[in-house]
């Protein structure tokens, strides 16, 4: 177990930004947390990180624990040249061959040298994901992974955090509002609304009265509609790969019975969930 909360709550400003939170997350386990804007998301992964004090029950994480966090959103200044490679650097003591080796684990070596102002919402993410995991982290938070992403980015970029998992036997805490691709990958899911609404697989949660009347019977219907097996992969350059390939490489393994949705949906990103970095 890497991280358990125990009726954890955060209360600012005379109220409950969530309350009663239980949960635990293992390592090689995706969990993800859904919920509408202002449901606690956010602050309960901030909880599970320890970045914020819980004001009611507890949060408790396995000793010297490493923890990487991709915010929801990323200010970075502009105004200043600001390369690919410099920019794993400036909150990381990596080594080159560890920089290299980030980037080509999420397909973006071929970028290190580039400018991030330049880099289209798919690379951004991909590079975020890079400095993420040049720590080897045995937990990994993504906020709004998928922001600003197309729709065959959204696929490609979850398929690259399922191969991180797997990598990494790492356990991750997926936040998102796009409901029907995040919820297609994940081991478990957690529905918030200032506490938890409902738990457990995919096809639970999406079935159960709580969902239905957060995100109304179109959104769960949508999501059985458009599953299906998987047996082709997005690559970063917009060409398909069948898994019968005969570079012997794979599609999705979808042995969870995982499917794919085609929902889209994204929340507008605040400032104080994010991280400010100045060149």
């Amino acid at each position: 177990m890497l991280i358990s909360l125990d009726n954890a709550g955060i209360y600012r400003a005379d109220r409950w930004l969530v309350r009663g939170v239980s949960m635990t997350i293992d390592a090689g386990e995706i969990v993800t947390l859904i919920g509408p804007n202002g449901s606690g998301k956010s602050t309960t992964a901030k909880m599970a990180l320890g970045i914020l004090q819980t004001d009611e029950g507890s949060a408790r994480q396995k000793p010297n624990l490493r923890t990487s966090y991709v915010p929801q959103k990323l200010e970075v200044n502009w105004t200043l040249p600001l390369s690919v490679t410099r920019f794993l650097q400036l909150t990381n003591r990596a080594t080159q061959r560890q920089i290299d080796e980030a980037l080509s684990a999420t397909e973006t070596g071929h970028l290190a040298d580039a400018q991030m102002n330049k880099l289209s919402g798919g690379e951004f993410q991909r590079v975020l994901l890079a400095r993420a995991i040049l720590r080897s982290p045995e937990f990994l938070v993504l906020d709004e992974p998928v922001q600003g992403v197309d729709y065959n980015g959204e696929i490609s970029l979850y398929k690259l955090i399922e191969d991180i998992r797997d990598r990494l036997n790492c356990g991750v805490m997926l936040i998102s509002h796009d409901l029907h691709v995040v919820m297609s990958k994940t081991d478990r899911v957690i529905c918030l609304n200032g506490h938890i609404c409902c738990h457990g697989t995919p096809a639970n949660v999406a079935s159960s009265d709580e969902f239905r009347v957060l995100f109304g019977d179109q959104a769960a219907s949508a999501l059985a509609l458009y599953e299906h097996r998987h047996d082709h992969e997005h690559l970063p350059d917009g060409q398909i790969r069948s898994a019968g390939d005969a570079t012997g490489c794979a599609g999705h393994d979808h042995d969870r019975d995982h499917g794919h949705g085609h929902g889209h949906g994204h929340g507008a990103a605040s400032a104080s969930e994010g991280e400010k970095i100045d060149a």
